[in-house]
């Protein structure tokens, strides 16, 4: 079994932020694989399903994005899976460009309030994550502000295809093609 976990924050007020870039690609595989994502549990809406054989549960943790880990640490005891090698994370990432895929065995938080919380839920930081790029914050800015204002335009259309691109690495991953996906993804443009 895998656990696929999207970040983001939850309420109305967040849906298509820059900051829920992780809810967005779950619900994105929800509908590809027709899987409801509706069950309150483990403090995360989570839906049960299969991905080509494989069974998931597809979750978007309802912590709030600061306190991820733990959500992620409730869903890893409970269906007792590897975090290293059955955990996939799914989130936002401001030092790639908007659209962008970067997909990591592990690796520090990079000043992301999300994942600091579940590498210090998890008490390491060996697990698959998938980042999505929203752009750098522009000059003069407020982080939070950035991050929780929508994408307009051409963006739109350029993260439309990166939650495709995101999927597939998704299913990649999945059939243990980390490296290919990697390859395949990791690259810029």
């Amino acid at each position: 079994m895998f656990i696929i976990v999207g970040l983001g924050n939850p309420g109305l007020k967040y849906e298509g932020t820059r900051h829920n870039v992780g809810f967005d690609v779950i619900d994105k595989i929800a509908e590809e694989y027709h899987i409801a994502v509706d069950t309150r549990k483990h403090r995360a809406l989570i839906g049960r399903g299969v991905i080509d054989g494989f069974r998931v549960i597809l979750a978007k943790p309802q912590t709030f994005m600061n306190l991820s880990g733990e959500s992620i640490r409730e869903l890893v005891d409970y269906y007792k899976v590897d975090e290293e090698t059955d955990l996939i994370v799914i989130y936002d990432d401001i030092s790639l460009d908007v659209g962008q895929l970067r997909i990591r065995k592990k690796g520090s938080a990079g000043g992301h309030n999300g994942i600091k919380s579940i590498i210090s839920h998890l008490g390491h930081d060996a697990f698959l994550r998938i980042k999505i790029g929203v752009g750098e914050k522009p000059r003069g800015y407020d982080l939070a502000d950035y991050v929780l204002g929508h994408f307009e335009g051409e963006d739109k259309e350029k993260m439309e295809e990166a939650y495709e691109k995101a999927v597939q690495a998704v299913r990649m991953a999945l059939h243990g093609d980390v490296c290919e996906a990697m390859n395949q993804f990791n690259r810029k443009g």
